[in-house]
């Protein structure tokens, strides 16, 4: 085990995928009896969330705007992680004026901004880790020489009570229930597309009931274009307790534009959850078309709808998938990934 202290840094404003892998790693290392030092933003989630977990040898440091003067913060520590943008930058700043050694996890496969600031803060980052092979892509089109590694996202361990499922299904009874769980962004999770399904296929499935978890800029927009189908489309807007509906569901489809990879979706195969997503980004490197789920084409709300009738009238599919994919998940537990992550950190600090 190291003995120096490992610094976090996350400025995310909300809680989101990242964010919990984020706390996962966290916990894991704490198990492990590490040191370790988190900087987020002043209020933010991430930081209500571990103090809630009252962690061993864990600090939370709630930093306010502007960031920059606090970089005493990282002065005389041994390494620290960045685990999104902001992060990275401000750690990057305290590498030009205390040498510490640093580390950034990106997240996403969108495009990098290709100036010579960043370019510069992932060519002298020690260790760029990505979540898939999509994101290493991005990554060395701005940093060719940077050094990067590959460690997939966990499943979270979601908690799950089975009187509350159980609640939720009693709530849809007689329904096939179809669920989405992510930032309603048209931009990126393309929820328009499953709609546009499910309007199809509500003409010769009347019992399928979409329902949405999350929140986002598009609501608006996806509410109106669900006009007349309130009684099959529900937004649920965002819920804590996560894992009580998944085990609800009857099927997951993630018709994602852009995806780094998908976390979400680990926790569905756990879930045994059968899964219809995009074949984009990160996600083909956890869900193989017909092994584990089913890919269709971005944008292609015709593929969308066949794959649900597919998965609606072949049980034996669904339940093949669902198994494979259950037995493919355990390589994406919360342990493996700090173990991933300790070994760089030895690697990184000797």
């Amino acid at each position: 085990m190291i003995h120096q202290k490992i610094v976090h840094i996350n400025f995310a404003k909300g809680f989101r995928g990242g964010e919990r892998q984020t706390l996962l790693l966290v916990q894991e290392l704490s198990k492990k009896g590490y040191t370790q030092k988190i900087l987020t933003r002043k209020g933010a989630p991430l930081a209500q969330r571990i103090a809630e977990l009252g962690l061993n040898g864990v600090e939370v440091v709630e930093i306010p705007k502007p960031y920059i003067f606090s970089l005493s913060q990282i002065k005389n520590e041994a390494l620290i992680h960045a685990h999104e943008t902001q992060g990275a930058q401000f750690a990057f700043l305290g590498h030009l004026l205390f040498k510490t050694p640093f580390l950034i996890t990106r997240r996403v496969d969108t495009a990098i901004k290709n100036n010579f600031f960043t370019q510069k803060m992932y060519q002298h980052a020690t260790r760029v880790i990505v979540l898939s092979k999509a994101i290493l892509v991005e990554v060395k089109k701005i940093a060719p020489q940077a050094l990067v590694s590959v460690i997939p996202s966990a499943f979270s361990e979601l908690e799950v009570s089975i009187s509350t499922t159980q609640a939720i299904k009693q709530m849809y009874q007689g329904k096939f229930l179809i669920g989405n769980i992510g930032e309603l962004d048209q931009d990126i999770k393309g929820q328009t597309y499953l709609i546009e399904a499910v309007k199809k296929l509500l003409v010769t499935y009347p019992n399928l009931h979409l329902l949405f978890l999350g929140k986002g800029k598009d609501e608006a927009f996806y509410k109106t274009l669900s006009k007349g189908y309130e009684d099959s489309i529900t937004f649920a807007g965002f819920v804590r307790n996560v894992g009580d509906y998944l085990h609800a569901f009857d099927l997951f489809v993630f018709p994602s534009l852009k995806e780094g990879l998908g976390s979400i979706l680990l926790d569905v195969m756990r879930a045994k959850v059968p899964i219809i997503a995009s074949d984009t980004g990160g996600i083909p490197d956890i869900i193989v078309n017909e092994k584990n789920g089913l890919l269709v084409k971005p944008k292609d709300s015709d593929g969308i709808a066949r794959a649900i009738e597919m998965l609606y009238s072949e049980e034996a599919l669904k339940k093949r998938l669902t198994q494979q994919a259950f037995e493919d998940v355990q390589a994406f537990s919360p342990f493996h990934m700090a173990t991933r992550y300790e070994k760089l950190y030895k690697e990184v600090l000797g």
